[in-house]
């Protein structure tokens, strides 16, 4: 299965595809949290949104690392728009490891990260780049931040 065609439920409660939250440009998908050390990453996500004509950020909330994300979906929203100014699409809470892992994570961590590891997702904020057909082409680790060139690269690698 393509992961364009994956149906995704938005944080509004909507349901659409991967494909048209990104419109046929590059994505980068990350698991998200409003209670983590690492949060300060949304200003560099909403800036590579904002910046990149090519790429579109896919954010997905997730409440399986220490609680990190509690709140609700109208929580989660005004705490990304107010504090981040966040205007990249937002899906609901999902579950990116174990066994009620989404069809998306699934897909997503068989791919392996630049060290050659696949498997569970490690941390709130890691990532994934999509190219514009829907293959996943680079894995980044939490501790990579949105501004670290080895992004910018490999979304310029894809020439979209």
């Amino acid at each position: 299965m393509n992961l364009l065609d994956l149906e995704v439920s938005t944080l509004q409660g909507d349901t659409t595809t991967l494909g048209a939250l990104t419109g046929g440009k590059a994505a980068l998908v990350v698991n998200v949290a409003s209670k983590c050390g690492l949060t300060p990453q949304y200003t560099g996500l909403e800036h590579l949104h904002s910046e990149r004509e090519d790429l579109v950020v896919v954010g997905v909330p997730c409440n399986q690392f220490k609680g990190q994300e509690p709140g609700s979906a109208e929580e989660i929203a005004e705490f990304c728009s107010a504090t981040y100014g966040v205007t990249f699409p937002m899906l609901a809470k999902t579950d990116v490891n174990g066994p009620d892992r989404s069809a998306l994570f699934e897909a997503l961590t068989a791919a392996p990260d630049a060290d050659g590891v696949a498997g569970d997702v490690q941390w709130n904020f890691e990532k994934w780049l999509l190219s514009p057909q829907g293959e996943v082409v680079a894995r980044f680790r939490p501790l990579v931040d949105p501004t670290d060139p080895a992004i910018a690269s490999a979304v310029d690698a894809l020439g979209a």
